[in-house]
């Protein structure tokens, strides 16, 4: 899966109310498999850093990516504050999608990160159309991560996590020495690849250009998180989930067991597989590894 060259089938935009959602398909639409439609992390990030989940083509899967409204190729709205941005008008645009792209009667999710909580407050809804869902590398509930992090901050070389909450409580996470003590945990609990992918890169470049989403939803880093999620939660949702789900976490994932575990504790049947060698993203770490647990949970539907 880690031919980046495979192009897209077609590419543009949808209407989502007075806004557009880019997208990209890979593969052909309604001939054959259902179509794998694939939700980023963040919130606020883009599609870039998962294209190479593109390969699944090649076994028969169309694969959609898009980019969550606010980001990317999609209508940017730098001006609206955090009241608007919404795990409802996520769910929203990916409804939206799904009928616009006619495929809303039979696709599978592949959720990652913060995509996997939108993945799952979706098929807790039991969508008819759903035929599998894949939560990979996300947390059910803020609240029993939050002090995970705490967790994996303190085992940081030493002064590490001192200089990262220096700035943290002057409001200077963006000065050079934050991002600096900041891709000390990001090496460790993001992604362990060196030098870091360049789809990763063109991700992170992407976010820092508008961090509008980011910002308003998660906060100035992946381990600092002061937006709006804080407080978000699925575990009373969970159980109501009844379509054939995989959980994907890393051996060193920023998403620890603690926050992973009731996706397979609440979800009825829920598989977990935990890849050793990896952290919060397996897709670009262990691909190999990845992509045998994927292409065998696929390939049951």
């Amino acid at each position: 899966m880690d031919d980046m060259t495979l192009a897209p089938t077609a590419k543009g935009t949808v209407e989502f109310g007075d806004h557009r959602t880019w997208y990209r398909v890979t593969g052909e639409l309604h001939d054959g498999k259902p179509p794998l439609v694939v939700l980023h992390g963040g919130p606020g990030s883009t599609h870039d850093y998962l294209l190479n989940m593109a390969g699944l083509s090649r076994s028969g899967w169309p694969v959609v990516h898009y980019d969550q409204l606010g980001n990317g190729g999609s209508t940017h709205l730098r001006g609206r504050g955090a009241d608007f941005w919404t795990v409802e008008l996520f769910l929203a645009e990916l409804d939206n999608l799904l009928r616009r792209l006619g495929i809303a009667e039979e696709y599978v999710l592949f959720g990652q990160s913060w995509g996997g909580v939108l993945a799952a407050a979706h098929a807790a809804d039991r969508p008819a159309g759903l035929r599998g869902l894949v939560i990979a590398n996300a947390p059910a509930s803020y609240p029993l991560w939050l002090p995970e992090l705490d967790v994996l901050r303190a085992a940081l070389p030493p002064g590490v996590d001192a200089t990262l909450r220096r700035h943290e409580a002057a409001g200077t996470t963006g000065s050079p020495a934050y991002t600096a003590a900041m891709m000390v945990f990001y090496q460790r609990h993001v992604c362990r690849r060196k030098p870091l992918p360049p789809e990763l890169m063109a991700t992170f470049m992407e976010i820092n250009g508008d961090p509008t989403v980011y910002h308003a939803m998660n906060g100035p880093s992946e381990f600092h998180i002061t937006g709006t999620l804080r407080d978000y939660s699925l575990l009373d949702r969970l159980p109501q989930i009844d379509a054939p789900t995989l959980v994907i976490s890393g051996e060193y994932d920023e998403v620890t067991p603690a926050a992973v575990r009731p996706f397979h504790d609440l979800v009825p049947g829920a598989r977990w597989e935990i890849i050793e060698g990896a952290s919060h993203l397996p897709h670009l770490e262990t691909p190999e590894r990845f992509t045998e647990i994927l292409t065998q949970f696929l390939d049951k539907l």
